[in-house]
């Protein structure tokens, strides 16, 4: 028996929980405050996102026909280093506009019988454009400054690109197309 007794005095009693507190109700009031913040950090995610690191653009003519037609949505990614081949959206006088880059800093690029080379070597495009330097502002060959790319437009008739204007400003370039949606002919 002296056993039993060791085991019942060694063991604690049973703790109570603490009494709850009444849950406090809501109000209106702090209902609209927590919309309201949810809704102001929202709106700064958004702001980051199409500010700093996606564009949506509209494309407003055919120069970068047949990837980009008239009336088709863009979306670009404005993140990360633009190399060759890759279709961009730039602002020249204050016109948004799409190309595609075809040389960047410290490239040169020449022009001669409807073929286009990059320091001495032909460009890779999966449909080969006839290319032409006629009406052209800038002479050829054409060392592209640094902080800048060259763009020549889809529609290669439309010489209104880096023939006329020379080099793009990298603080010009809006992003690199990432998604395309038509818009018309669906």
């Amino acid at each position: 028996m002296d056993d039993i007794k060791e085991e019942v005095i060694d063991r604690e009693p049973p703790q109570k929980d603490p009494p709850k507190k009444p849950k406090k109700k809501r109000t209106a009031k702090s209902y609209a405050i927590s919309f309201l913040i949810k809704a102001a950090i929202t709106a700064a995610a958004l702001w980051v996102l199409l500010y700093w690191i996606v564009g949506v653009y509209v494309c407003h003519n055919n120069s970068a026909y047949p990837m980009i037609k008239d009336g088709d949505l863009c979306i670009t990614y404005r993140l990360g280093k633009f190399v060759q081949g890759d279709v961009i959206a730039y602002k020249l006088n204050g016109e948004i506009r799409f190309g595609r880059v075809i040389a960047v800093g410290g490239d040169s690029v020449n022009i001669q019988s409807d073929y286009v080379t990059v320091n001495g070597y032909g460009i890779f495009e999966n449909t080969l454009y006839p290319t032409t330097s006629e009406g052209a502002g800038i002479t050829f060959p054409y060392t592209v400054s640094e902080n800048c790319v060259f763009v020549l437009n889809d529609y290669r008739s439309d010489i209104s690109d880096s023939r006329t204007y020379g080099g793009i400003s990298l603080d010009d370039v809006q992003g690199k197309v990432v998604f395309i949606m038509r818009r018309r002919g669906i």
